[in-house]
């Protein structure tokens, strides 16, 4: 018991240490020493825990989806219970992809996902289980939703949270909280207006 506790703490210091370094200096300039020294474990821990720095990634990318589809369960727990409209609930889905904090980290973790065919993998599989829930959210906003139009609602949802999710580049004019309100407004209206 003391020992898979010893392994879930390394694992726990190590992928929160290779966010920090990745998120600060990239994916490829951080060495296996400095992720080692950060997360205050040894060289040999880390590939004892993780095959690569892409398996740290691939981590990463798996545990940020879990989250995050727990959190999209909330989100329609509470849509379902009506304690949210449908615009609070895209709202609150564009809020959560706005988080500059963890922008650079995104942004790495993208491009590793086209030179690295495991990491795109592992990328593809986390939108597959977001799908789900930006089907639900958009039938949610148009029960009419089927077929194409069902298919191109996904996309332009996903779509948006990317986009959101990667905007502190184009220097936004307005504040994440703006944003995330005219964003879910806008887009609830698009979804409704489709026949």
């Amino acid at each position: 018991m003391v020992a898979v506790q010893h392994k879930k703490d390394g694992r726990s210091r190590i992928l929160a240490a290779a966010r920090s370094l990745f998120d600060n200096y990239g994916f490829h300039q951080t060495s296996m020493a400095e992720l080692a020294m950060a997360a205050q474990v040894s060289v040999g821990q880390i590939y004892r825990l993780f095959k690569s720095k892409e398996d740290i990634i691939e981590a990463i990318v798996h545990d940020d989806a879990d989250q995050w589809c727990q959190d999209m369960e909330e989100i329609r727990t509470r849509l379902d219970a009506g304690e949210r409209t449908i615009e609070e609930t895209f709202e609150q889905l564009f809020r959560h992809s706005i988080d500059e904090e963890k922008e650079a980290l995104s942004f790495d973790i993208l491009a590793e996902g086209f030179r690295n065919p495991a990491v795109g993998a592992t990328v593809s599989a986390m939108c597959v289980r977001f799908r789900s829930f930006i089907r639900y959210f958009a039938c949610a906003a148009n029960d009419r939703l089927s077929g194409e139009a069902l298919d191109a609602a996904e996309e332009v949802t996903l779509a948006c949270l990317f986009g959101l999710g990667h905007r502190s580049l184009s220097r936004p004019k307005l504040g994440a909280g703006s944003t995330a309100r005219r964003s879910a407004q806008m887009l609830v209206a698009a979804l409704r207006g489709v026949q």
